[in-house]
């Protein structure tokens, strides 16, 4: 294990940290990001995460691309 790949965990630790203490105090009002979709009717709630998904999908990608340079 080369120093540029302990300094790439390090970053990426400190990334998830960051990330990991925002979303702990971040409360939305409907429970996700704008453009999740929400139902709501007697008897039936259905939720489904479109932006979330979106979002983590571009995250990720970007951090994996980033970490096979």
């Amino acid at each position: 294990m080369g120093p540029v790949l302990g300094k790439q965990l390090m970053i990426v630790g400190a990334v998830l940290i960051l990330l990991g203490a925002v979303l702990r105090w971040w409360q939305p009002s409907r429970g996700g990001l704008p453009g999740d979709l929400v139902i709501d009717r007697p008897g039936f709630s259905f939720h489904f995460p479109i932006m979330t998904c979106l979002v983590l999908s571009v995250v990720l990608s970007i951090l994996l691309r980033w970490l096979n340079r």
